[in-house]
């Protein structure tokens, strides 16, 4: 009999009561060569370590969708898990990976995104497969970007910020890349374990040029 192995994409660990003053802190504390994660929502903070799942799922969907960009000659501009925060709402999120599409003329020539200032990104992905405690969505919302993108493991779901509500509504299609079916993406991810990711992004470059060109 075989004895399946139980393998964890993503360590959490949680802390009530923290002070905004103490999340600056450990973000300047732990700097930006790391692998954790942080979030905060008013006092609640969420520390999270992407394990092998979860991270080869971000990048290679950060590949799928830079190579979205390249074929549809689209400016992208990548932010990765950029540190998004604001004082003023007590929030903080770094994403799985973020990217600016119609605000990145206003940031092309920067480096270092401040929400006080600058546009937040246009399009946000989070890998979740297992549960997170905090609710991210509000978290974003108050930033009020566009387009989230989650992706649990086994599918790919698009929520779109409602202007008027500040809720975000789930979506049967991207707001930036309408023309894609959802379900492609989980297939592609499946392909890449089967064919290899170069392989699979060659065969997706090319699928992306007939889906795109035939609309």
């Amino acid at each position: 009999m075989t004895t399946a192995t139980l393998t964890i994409p993503e360590q959490r660990t949680v802390l009530n009561q923290v002070s905004w003053q103490t999340f600056i802190n450990l973000l300047d504390d732990l700097g930006d060569n790391r692998a954790a994660r942080l979030y905060y929502d008013q006092g609640v903070l969420e520390i999270m370590t992407p394990l092998g799942e979860h991270e080869n799922n971000n990048r290679f969907i950060d590949d799928l969708v830079r190579a979205i960009a390249d074929e549809l000659n689209l400016n992208l501009k990548k932010m990765g898990s950029l540190t998004l925060k604001r004082e003023e709402l007590l929030k903080g999120a770094e994403p799985d990976s973020c990217y600016y599409l119609n605000n990145e003329p206003l940031v092309r020539h920067k480096q270092n995104i401040d929400l006080a200032s600058d546009p937040p990104p246009d399009l946000v992905l989070e890998i979740d497969i297992t549960s997170s405690s905090l609710d991210k969505q509000a978290i974003y919302a108050a930033f009020e970007i566009p387009e989230l993108w989650r992706y649990n493991g086994q599918k790919l779901e698009v929520f779109i910020l409602d202007t008027t509500t500040q809720f975000y509504q789930k979506s049967t299609q991207s707001l930036h890349f309408p023309w894609l079916p959802l379900e492609i993406i989980p297939q592609y991810i499946r392909q890449s374990l089967r064919d290899g990711e170069t392989a699979t992004l060659k065969s997706f470059r090319t699928w992306v040029r007939e889906q795109y060109h035939s609309q």
